[in-house]
């Protein structure tokens, strides 16, 4: 007689029969039996589904080796799925052209900074907001916003290379949040951070 009964998760399951239902036009996110592997031996993410409505928050968690960044990859391209359906607002991101309709909506803070040592905090954010089609006379109070916000006012004007981590990983998050895209993917954004 076993003194342990292995229990099966339910959940994951229900929750791949419900984003096998949905449309991609009708989801923020919609991920459907993504996989990815880095090796032959060992899958980073296996058989991942989920489906997100506009408007919602929601968290992937695991351990270290889980498969969260990998997930984040494979939505922005970075890199791409083995197998499996990704759309992002109703694009589907393994294609150039849906990636191109996708990329347009989305801020994105890696897991690690991506940013410049040789530009201040504000250029940063005045670049980004460029890219993302902010008009111009719009960026200066948007950027000032974001500086006010993510407590980086003192550091507006410092070469982002020689900003703390955790003010890194806040220039980081402002980055992504700047222009106010409707789906904005977050990898640990408060890593090193003071609460």
């Amino acid at each position: 007689m076993a003194i342990f009964e292995e229990t099966v998760d339910n959940d994951p399951f229900k929750e791949e029969l419900r984003v096998l239902k949905l449309k991609p036009e009708d989801c923020s996110i919609k991920v459907e039996k993504l996989s990815k592997s880095y090796t032959l031996n060992e899958k980073a993410v296996s058989n991942l589904s989920f489906g997100l409505e506009y408007g919602e928050c929601f968290a992937l968690l695991g351990v270290t080796g889980a498969g969260k960044t990998s997930t984040f990859k494979c939505l922005t391209g970075e890199e791409g799925a083995d197998v499996g359906e990704l759309f992002m607002g109703g694009h589907d991101v393994r294609t150039q052209a849906g990636f191109e309709k996708a990329r347009c909506m989305i801020g994105y803070c890696p897991q690690f900074d991506a940013i410049w040592d040789g530009l201040t905090v504000r250029e940063h954010l005045e670049f980004y907001a460029s890219m993302k089609g902010v008009r111009g006379d719009l960026r200066e109070e948007l950027v000032d916003k974001q500086v006010k916000e993510m407590d980086l006012t003192a550091y507006a004007h410092v070469n982002a290379g020689t900003l703390s981590g955790g003010n890194k990983r806040k220039l980081s998050c402002a980055i992504a949040l700047i222009g106010n895209p409707p789906i904005v993917l977050l990898d640990e954004p408060s890593t090193g951070v003071d609460p």
